[in-house]
């Protein structure tokens, strides 16, 4: 049985990172290469982007998108 989730997109963390500061997190502190955000209204929510050139890998990118209690199609109805 396979399930229909959608597919992640491909994205850089820089990407990542705009998208989650126009929904509401905000860069906390930086730590060498991994950004820390806290939300706004939702000061439960703390996500560890790791900021480098490449792409997020999808198994990084889907426990990014955990942490930030988003679903693949929410992050896509973002883009």
């Amino acid at each position: 049985m396979v399930l229909d989730m959608p597919k992640l997109p491909v994205l850089t963390p820089r990407k990542l990172l705009k998208i989650f500061i126009k929904t509401g997190f905000y860069i906390h502190h930086q730590s060498g290469s991994h950004a820390n955000l806290r939300h706004v209204s939702k000061r439960h929510l703390h996500v560890v982007i790791p900021i480098h050139s490449r792409d997020l890998a999808p198994k990084t990118l889907k426990s990014i998108l955990v942490q930030a209690e988003i679903s693949a199609q929410e992050l896509k109805d973002i883009l």
